[in-house]
């Protein structure tokens, strides 16, 4: 809740502060870096802003959370250890194979829908320079950052003095949660800039989750995802895994929505989100497929974590 409250908060100046560089960005010369941030910044709505600001909101707590866990007492539990060191080889291994895995049954997914004429080629898709340009960026930045913060930080915490299934479900539901925290379709924010706007958007989100519909297309793919996520994560003891498939669902994500668009309406919300019954039985072939190669990078004497993570 003081999260929530607090990204509410920061929201309208960080908007501010987004479209200012935007502004920058289009009036000047700036690093590369910095160009590319303003130009998402000018193209991000309000929504958006809001999600960034929860996320810095979620660091800004931490110091609260680190002194309440230690103020815990939870000896009956059995513990799982914190994230482990690993080499290099095996960290470029475990990320290349979690992205290759993630990015073909993803991008499978696509194609078998646009043979079944749900998907349909997009004339003029953009050339191959341009396209990396918008897959590049967000597939290797989001995804350490997220999981660092996910999977690292917050499942690392839940873990201490919870269960790995408990914890693997509370942080995955959060997870969900925060990546559809923005107003429904066609809600329109006042004035964005204002101080109450973050509140404003909160109050809208509610109305979302009001939809059964979200829940059975939307939020269960983005809970599905978040379990696997977490359940790389404890048995690897590490984030690598976990990085390469958020990568690769990016990757292939925005690579296949830059070359194809939806032929029409989906009853079931397939659409641009990937979303509903065929992406989510995608998702479990993923899990099956990760149940066997994790066995290579499973990490060694955490053996009854793991099954308890499987329960």
């Amino acid at each position: 809740m003081t999260t929530l409250l607090l990204a509410a908060a920061l929201a309208p100046w960080l908007y501010q502060a987004g479209k200012s560089l935007a502004g920058t960005a289009a009036a000047g010369d700036l690093p590369v870096v910095l160009e590319w941030l303003g130009a998402a910044c000018g193209r991000a709505e309000f929504g958006r802003f809001f999600d960034r600001s929860l996320m810095l909101s979620a660091l800004m707590v931490m110091p609260l959370l680190f002194w309440r866990i230690r103020v815990m007492r939870s000896a009956s539990l059995d513990r799982v250890d914190s994230c482990v060191p690993v080499s290099w080889e095996s960290a470029f291994i475990q990320t290349g194979v979690g992205c290759v895995i993630a990015a073909g049954m993803l991008w499978g997914l696509g194609l078998l829908l646009e043979s079944q004429g749900i998907f349909t080629p997009k004339p003029g898709a953009p050339g191959f320079g341009k396209l990396m340009g918008k897959i590049l960026v967000p597939a290797v930045v989001v995804p350490p950052l997220e999981e660092w913060l996910f999977r690292g930080l917050l499942l690392g915490m839940w873990l201490r003095f919870s269960r790995p299934l408990a914890a693997c479900v509370g942080t995955s539901l959060l997870f969900a949660f925060i990546h559809f925290l923005k107003p429904p379709e066609g809600s329109v924010i006042a004035d964005p800039a204002s101080a109450l706007a973050g509140f404003e958007l909160q109050a809208k989100v509610l109305l979302h989750f009001a939809n059964p519909r979200f829940f059975i297309t939307d939020f269960a793919t983005l809970f599905i995802g978040g379990m696997i996520l977490a359940w790389a994560r404890v048995r690897t003891r590490a984030l690598w895994f976990s990085i390469g498939l958020h990568a690769g669902w990016i990757a292939g994500f925005k690579a296949f929505n830059q070359l194809y668009h939806p032929a029409a309406s989906h009853p079931w919300g397939i659409g641009e989100t990937f979303s509903g019954p065929f992406p989510m039985v995608t998702l479990g072939l993923t899990a099956v497929i990760c149940h066997f190669v994790l066995r290579r990078f499973e990490a060694k004497g955490d053996e009854r974590a793991v099954s308890r993570a499987s329960r």
